[in-house]
């Protein structure tokens, strides 16, 4: 049964002293959909299934398409609120998660560590619980994977990981639908990690093979990736018959590979480490060079910011780099996490190909 929200959405504004017309708003039957993630946290995407995964891309496509395209209203969030928690500085993450909660009617509300101490001035369970009775679900970005654990455990609301210093899953659905527009599929990519074994190469390994892509990565010595992440991700790898490779050299790495891919070598919090990382990482640059033994359709991704000495001009600014669509789609994937955990939409775009 279609019906349209012009009428109420404008009276809902007179009453606030508003005056604004609304697109229409038309909302059909669903689309047949077995996924269901309203009430979910979202930790890690080792918890969430290559389908669910992929149900959240669609839906960031969907969204993308009706509000970027065609112009749409889509007040999914009306009268919903967000806690953001943020112990580490951010511009994507933030400026993201604020536009994209408002642009869909909600209300994101920003606590830096001026505003809350987790787990210093009061217990991370009774800010778990506190924000449950005033907030519809919280993103936090923090230092430690184990405080989200505990926000989850005792919230009664959905929490969002912003980054932590094991993963930053939200990170990984805008790099996974820009590269699903760029290619068309995702399925039978080579991702070419080089550089440090940290939460974005984790966030990786965690879900590449669901996707049935294959992961080489290229980091130094004393900085692989976790060896728990790294046995998981061999089991995803083995059930999904893509390939893993682990080296330390970066050529290798990218190999044939479809995407090259790298992020900072000095991660917030590692700022005395900077000298020997810098030493560590010698020759983990990311040139031409690189790319000339990568495969004939090489693209470029980094989560950004970057630096000079982790990618050089020449790549970073190329026609084969794909950051700035992929700093775009933090945005679209952010707002598809929030509608599939709060609501009960479903996408009205034809599912992609993935």
């Amino acid at each position: 049964m279609l019906f349209n929200l012009r009428i109420l959405l404008n009276n809902a504004a007179l009453r606030n002293g508003h005056n604004f017309v609304v697109r229409h708003f038309r909302c059909g039957q669903p689309l047949q959909n077995k996924v269901q993630l309203k009430g979910r946290d979202l930790l890690t995407l080792k918890n969430f299934t290559g389908e669910e995964i992929k149900y959240m891309l669609w839906l960031s496509a969907d969204l993308k398409f009706r509000i970027k395209q065609k112009g749409e209203y889509l007040p999914l969030l009306q009268g919903k609120s967000l806690g953001m928690i943020f112990e580490k500085r951010s511009t994507r993450t933030r400026l993201s998660t604020e536009t994209g909660f408002a642009l869909l009617g909600g209300h994101p509300c920003f606590l830096t560590t001026q505003d809350i101490h987790l787990g210093v001035n009061e217990s991370l369970t009774d800010t778990a619980r506190v924000l449950s009775s005033m907030t519809d679900a919280v993103l936090a970005r923090v230092y430690k994977q184990s405080d989200l654990d505990t926000l989850a455990k005792e919230a009664s609301i959905p929490i969002v990981n912003g980054l932590s210093d094991l993963y930053h899953p939200i990170q990984i659905l805008a790099d996974y639908l820009t590269l699903q527009e760029h290619y068309g599929s995702l399925k039978g990519l080579t991702l070419s990690w080089i550089g440090d074994g940290n939460n974005i190469l984790h966030s990786i390994m965690m879900s590449a093979a669901k996707f049935g892509m294959h992961l080489q990565a290229a980091t130094p010595k004393g900085y692989e990736p976790d060896p728990s992440i790294t046995k998981l991700a061999e089991q995803y790898a083995k059930e999904n018959g893509t390939k893993l490779s682990l080296t330390n050299d970066p050529l290798e790495a990218a190999r044939g590979g479809n995407v090259l891919i790298t992020d900072t070598w000095i991660s917030m919090g590692q700022e005395e480490e900077k000298k020997k990382r810098l030493q560590a990482f010698q020759g983990y640059q990311v040139t031409m060079k690189t790319a000339k033994v990568a495969a004939s359709d090489w693209t470029f991704l980094h989560c950004l910011p970057r630096k000079p000495e982790e990618v050089d001009d020449e790549v970073f600014y190329s026609p084969r780099s794909l950051v700035f669509p992929e700093a775009e789609n933090r945005k679209w994937t952010i707002m598809a996490v929030m509608v599939s955990l709060l609501t009960d939409y479903s996408p009205q775009l034809q599912k992609p190909k993935f």
